[in-house]
């Protein structure tokens, strides 16, 4: 199971950007694709400090605000063992965590 320490979810979840037009459901859902996108990154071995411009690149379909989250996601997914990266859904997981919220 993925390994994942409450307060810094927590931490990270506050940080995320969030507004009153956009419900928490796809709030987390955004969120959701950007864990994805991170995940993807490391699968692809993009160093943690070139993830942000790596995912920009491909012009993701989120707001771009959410690409503020990337800094604060990226060590979550970079801290697990590869063999976690590459065979769970990590980004369902955090809709799981983020919805719970």
């Amino acid at each position: 199971m993925i390994r994942l320490t409450c307060l810094a979810t927590a931490a990270v979840l506050m940080a995320a950007p969030t507004f009153a037009a956009e419900s928490k459901k796809q709030s987390c859902e955004y969120q959701s694709q950007v864990v994805a996108a991170i995940q993807k990154a490391r699968i692809d071995r993009v160093k943690e400090r070139e993830v942000p411009a790596a995912i920009a690149a491909t012009n993701p379909s989120w707001p771009d605000n959410y690409n503020a989250a990337i800094p604060l996601m990226a060590p979550w997914v970079y801290d697990q063992k590869m063999k976690v990266v590459r065979n769970e859904d990590m980004a369902a997981a955090w809709l799981e965590l983020c919805l719970q919220q």
